[in-house]
């Protein structure tokens, strides 16, 4: 293997670095206790680039001197061993770059990002590599591997055949120049969504204008202007804990538009940061990189290793879903026209796009007497946090304590925890938590993972590292945050996430935790959402701030009878960002000269709600499938898919109790600790003794009858 050409960047940086300088620079630590003082921009590019030669110099030694024999442990192994240092240094890049993105952050990220694409893609490219791999796997060592052995090399032959290492020279070229501009443009697409998010502010002097904001919005947009340098104002921003209860509550229909009309110019056409062009080659590349590859679609790419199999059978599962909600779906648009031209004695019809959050709340306080703000009081988020610890602590097994102030954090609001084993003490992992909006944070909410531990060959057990990140409501005048119902789910979700990662048995990195087919990562994770919609489980974590009292029996009825309030409508707008997913990266020939706008009212036009207006298309802020050069692209559906069968899986909690513990320690073992050590649907067998039942989910929503006893 050639290392990339370095011949544009200056030779200071390209020398070998020292063995002190090696030991002394932050980003190559090993160290459990992340020093994230010292990551600053200034020492990236060095701790970088010395990962990255030295990752070159141990690739080249295992491809140019390959083992006379090769064996699992100097094949499989060494080659996963290869690019663990620089995995580990890179892995602390890419959370900063979520966490803190500046100006010197970007710079330095953009001059490393084609190295390090260069490099990655390189290794599957290798011809060297792969006739070492191949030969190991024609050996009669290889064909008595069992288990997660097994697994490992089947998983690593595949990611060398899927990325390209069958392709003639040529090809390869055309590869590796691909996947170096998909890096660069889908960071440029994300940057552009932050900074269009970030550009637009509106400052309130009259207090008329936010009628009927709850009181927590308008603290909130008080202590915004405050820090802004405007006080007795309120500021409001496109971050969502600002925009949403304006688009929510306000009664000022002007105000509510302008809202609207600005975050759906997020990435728009002609704006300052639009996304349309970046958009559209991202789609092209991706097209031309499934066909360099064989494939007939970049679905068909994405999806071969993906419970779907082929983009033709993710898109048959979002339309089918469709198809059976399709009806309740209009008629829950029909019905709220009717709540609106009652409400104002207007003549009916579809209502404008910043209508229809305002009426919905509306609606749903005057059928289910609901306010989901009347629920903020008992969730604050430290007692959600601790409760939340000691449900799943109850069910699989295990300690969660605050760690806060053992260690660095980047960010003073970041908080520190350690996952013990409950009945061996073991020490499981740890993770920080990261919940509310900054200027440079993305958006949205995620977990990831920084360090990757589990059982050792040598029979030790190293613990995992792990992180949560959020943009929820932000503490009001120095008291604590309290949380909307949506945002408890949020972290309920991300705790699932994050409970796969620290779980993890599997003794080799690349089977661990998340690290499974992406329409199965997300049924750990919306699993455990289900325990905030039944009162044993909100019992556990919900408590008034001030008081400490539980959640009012009668406002669990409301929470629970407005469940399935227009969830009809929520499936719909999930199926249709799926829809639009499958239609951009399956059907590219055909959608690839549909301007974007038309796509998405046009084509999608049975996946939308009736409206006054087109709205402009999602295509251009869809962060999901377009700020990664993988990502969720033609994997969006795998939300639905995955709820398909943690929607199943939870039926088994709801005939055997929700806090039954022996149920619990078998999920753990079944499902969170496998990680990919074998096939998706052998672990979901495995747990249910059966195949899923996609019945369970539309049952759940209150979106099919019951069968008949």
């Amino acid at each position: 293997m050639n290392p990339p050409d370095c011949s544009t960047t200056d030779n200071t940086t390209e020398r070998a670095a020292t063995p002190d300088e090696l030991a002394s620079n932050p980003f190559l630590q090993n160290e459990f206790s992340i020093r994230w003082s010292l990551l600053v921009p200034e020492r990236m590019e060095e701790g970088i680039l010395t990962a990255l030669q030295a990752a070159e110099a141990v690739v080249e030694r295992l491809a140019g001197t390959p083992p006379a024999t090769p064996t699992f442990a100097n094949a499989v192994l060494a080659l996963e061993d290869a690019t663990r240092p620089l995995n580990l240094a890179w892995g602390k890049v890419e959370h900063l770059n979520s966490v803190a993105n500046t100006p010197a952050f970007r710079e330095i990220y953009a001059r490393l990002l084609p190295r390090v694409t260069a490099f990655f893609t390189s290794v599957t490219l290798d011809p060297r590599l792969w006739a070492m791999l191949q030969r190991y796997a024609a050996t009669a060592g290889a064909a008595a591997l069992r288990g997660p052995e097994k697994r490992l090399l089947e998983e690593m032959l595949a990611d060398f055949s899927e990325n390209g290492a069958n392709l003639d020279g040529v090809s390869k070229t055309r590869l590796g120049e691909i996947n170096a501009r998909l890096a660069e443009l889908t960071q440029r697409y994300s940057e552009n969504v932050l900074d269009a998010t970030n550009a637009w502010s509106r400052l309130v002097n009259d207090a008329a204008l936010l009628d009927g904001l709850p009181a927590t919005a308008l603290a909130a947009a008080a202590d915004a202007a405050t820090a802004a340098g405007s006080p007795g104002a309120w500021r409001f921003t496109l971050h969502a804990p600002s925009i949403s209860p304006v688009l929510r509550y306000a009664k000022n229909e002007a105000f509510r538009r302008e809202c609207w009309e600005a975050w759906a110019q997020i990435g728009g056409a002609g704006t300052a940061h639009d996304n349309t062009a970046l958009a559209a080659e991202i789609l092209a590349l991706r097209h031309e990189k499934a066909r360099l590859l064989g494939k007939e679609s970049f679905a068909d790419f994405a999806v071969a290793r993906r419970m779907a199999r082929n983009g033709d059978r993710a898109l048959r599962f979002v339309e089918e879903l469709h198809g059976r909600v399709q009806g309740r779906f209009l008629g829950e648009a029909a019905e709220l026209e009717a709540f609106k031209a009652a409400a104002t004695g207007g003549a009916g019809g579809p209502l404008a796009p910043w209508e229809t959050g305002f009426w919905a709340e509306r609606q749903r306080r005057a059928l289910h007497d609901f306010d989901d703000e009347a629920l903020r009081p008992y969730f604050p988020v430290g007692g959600v946090l601790e409760g939340m610890f000691a449900l799943f602590g109850r069910l699989f097994g295990i300690r969660v304590a605050d760690r806060t102030g053992t260690v660095e954090t980047w960010h003073p609001e970041v908080r520190f925890y350690e996952v013990r084993d409950s009945a061996t003490g073991v020490h499981l992992g740890s993770f920080y938590t990261d919940w509310f909006p900054r200027e440079t944070k993305r958006g949205g909410a995620w977990m990831n993972h920084l360090i990757t531990g589990g059982p050792r060959a040598d029979g030790s057990r190293a613990p995992h590292l792990g992180l949560m990140c959020g943009n929820f409501s932000p503490p009001v005048g120095g008291g604590e945050p309290l949380l909307l119902h949506d945002e408890v789910l949020t972290i309920f979700h991300e705790f699932g996430h994050l409970l796969h990662h620290i779980l993890s048995e599997s003794p080799h990195e690349a089977l661990a935790g998340t690290r499974v087919a992406w329409d199965f990562v997300e049924l750990p994770s919306q699993l455990l959402e289900n325990w905030c919609w039944h009162g044993e489980g909100l019992a556990c974590f919900s408590r008034h701030h001030a008081t400490g009292e539980p959640l009012p029996a009668a406002l669990l009825q409301r929470l629970v009878a407005a469940k399935n309030f227009r969830a009809a409508t929520a499936m719909m707008r999930q199926l249709a960002f799926g829809k639009l997913d499958l239609e951009l990266h399956h059907h590219y020939p055909k959608t690839k000269d549909l301007e974007p706008d038309d796509l998405w009212n046009r084509e999608l036009r049975d996946y939308q709600p009736p409206l006054s207006q087109a709205t402009p298309s999602m295509a251009r802020h869809f962060t999901h499938i377009f700020g990664d050069p993988l990502g969720y692209a033609a994997g969006y559906y795998s939300y639905k898919w995955a709820e398909v069968l943690e929607a199943d899986v939870f039926t088994r909690f709801l005939r055997e109790g929700l806090l039954n513990e022996s149920t619990g320690r078998e999920l753990r073992e079944k499902i969170y600790a496998k990680g990919n050590t074998k096939p998706p649907e052998d672990l979901f067998r495995d747990f249910m003794g059966r195949d899923p039942d996609p019945s369970a989910l539309l049952l759940r929503d209150g979106l099919a009858d019951p069968p008949q006893a």
